[in-house]
């Protein structure tokens, strides 16, 4: 098969976006908006794929650190999109086949369209094609013109489309495929005499209708596809798609979401058949939740493992942690980064854990905080528990062996060791090692004073 490159533009800052981040630095789904059509790019066949970078580039190039795939171009400044591909050149010093042309704001493109517009453009022995959609108020776009024959004539923009040319339906959408001997060979000979005063990429197209080179375009039956974020009110209808697309496909995997249109599950998620989502959760990159799980409402899930069978309840929220199998979280519960749970464990009402691992069948049914600790099996910890880890300087771990019973209100002061079979009793404070099989008690003796309720008035 013919070799084939893509060149993403990715270089301007996106003014109408109003931020100190750059337009395809935006999240959608979870990952950069430039994220998006490199996957595409990549999943159509494309090696190399380049990026023309220029604002924030650093953190652009930070995205794809690592990928062997990837080659950066810098465009010092912005000069039409014509100069971003000029400076795309010496990234693709030796290349021969076809160059595919995309635009890094375009996140709803898919491979699949970039495949067929590629057969497109080899059956028909194309020069130059470029994706085009029919639009119903085509404004703000570029105007594709056609000759008798159907081919393309020229591109005109918007600002330099005349009132005729303005009433076309047929928009540019800024992708294109190109045979890269003409593309090497001719894109310095652009000029910039517009009203912008920039180097278009369209004209290039121009200079092949001079030639007599075959130029096609070939439009697509979805218009969302190829849609350009330009400000917010754009980037929120993308990300709707784009979560509408991956919850179907979790539907479609055997996944029941009760209402896709209020449950938000990031890129990269896998989710296992038969397992729940209730509305307003939402999921992110990273996730792996297995199957027979029910995830309730308002759920937040962020870069978890979590084993089938399980249950998170109500307004629980889960970070950087491992379920087992069969755990129970919530309502209300917080698992912050490094929780550890085995199997059938249960995480109750607002309890909160941290760098914890605990053990097969333990429990903490409410009203809890347990950071920095190592609990074995069977464990049961009392409403009101704390683990005191903090001394000031240093954080200390708590060592709680199996079977080991913690009544209500007890503060566990780290660095501290409770012995397997042992009980330590409501309102305690440990602040020494319990042997196994020992009571620990630490209450002070209760004093009754009787008649002072009368002598105070």
């Amino acid at each position: 098969m013919e070799s084939l490159a893509s060149v993403v533009l990715a270089a301007g800052k996106g003014t109408r976006m109003k931020s100190g981040l750059i337009k395809v630095l935006h999240p959608l789904a979870g990952v950069p908006m430039i994220s998006w059509p490199v996957a595409a790019a990549r999943e159509a066949g494309s090696d190399p794929i380049v990026l023309v970078i220029g604002h924030q580039a650093n953190a652009v190039q930070g995205v794809f650190r690592g990928a062997a795939d990837i080659r950066c171009a810098m465009q010092e400044d912005q000069l039409g999109t014509g100069h971003a591909v000029a400076c795309a050149l010496d990234a693709l010093a030796g290349f021969r086949g076809t160059v595919l042309i995309l635009c890094g704001d375009t996140p709803l493109l898919r491979s699949e369209t970039l495949k067929n517009m590629l057969a497109y453009h080899r059956d028909n022995q194309a020069t130059v094609t470029v994706l085009t959609a029919l639009m119903d108020d085509p404004y703000g776009y570029g105007r594709v013109v056609r000759d008798p024959s159907g081919r393309v004539n020229r591109i005109v923009e918007q600002k330099d489309a005349d009132p005729e040319e303005q009433k076309i339906s047929e928009i540019n959408s800024g992708i294109y495929c190109m045979d890269s001997d003409f593309l090497f060979n001719n894109i310095k000979g652009i000029g910039n005499d517009n009203a912008q005063g920039e180097y278009y990429l369209t004209d290039l197209l121009a200079l092949a209708v001079r030639k007599g080179l075959t130029c096609l375009a070939l439009p697509t039956a979805d218009a969302d596809k190829i849609m350009g974020i330009n400000d917010r009110v754009q980037l929120a209808r993308a990300g709707r798609i784009l979560r509408s697309r991956i919850n179907r496909d979790h539907m479609l995997n055997g996944v029941t979401i009760i209402d896709p249109d209020h449950t938000y599950i990031d890129h990269g998620v896998t989710i296992g058949a038969d397992t729940t989502i209730h509305p307003g959760c939402q999921i992110g990159g990273g996730t792996v939740i297995g199957c027979g799980c029910e995830i309730e409402q308002g759920v937040s899930i962020s870069g978890c493992r979590i084993g089938d069978d399980c249950h998170v309840k109500a307004a629980s929220v889960l970070e950087d942690s491992e379920l087992a199998e069969d755990v129970a979280i919530g309502p209300m519960a917080h698992l912050r980064p490094g929780t550890k749970l085995g199997r059938k464990v249960k995480i109750g009402n607002f309890v909160e854990t941290k760098k914890i691992v605990m053990g097969e069948g333990s429990k903490a049914s409410h009203l809890t905080y347990l950071g920095d600790a190592e609990i074995g099996r069977n464990v049961n910890i009392g409403c009101g528990t704390i683990t005191c880890i903090y001394d000031g300087v240093n954080k200390h771990r708590t060592v709680l062996g199996d079977d080991v019973f913690i009544g209500s209100d007890v503060q566990l002061v780290a660095p501290v060791t409770v012995g397997r079979n042992s009980l330590v009793a409501a309102g305690t404070t440990v602040t020494i090692d319990v042997p196994p099989d020992s009571l620990a008690l630490s209450r002070v003796p209760q004093v009754n004073k009787e008649g002072w309720r009368l002598k105070k008035r």
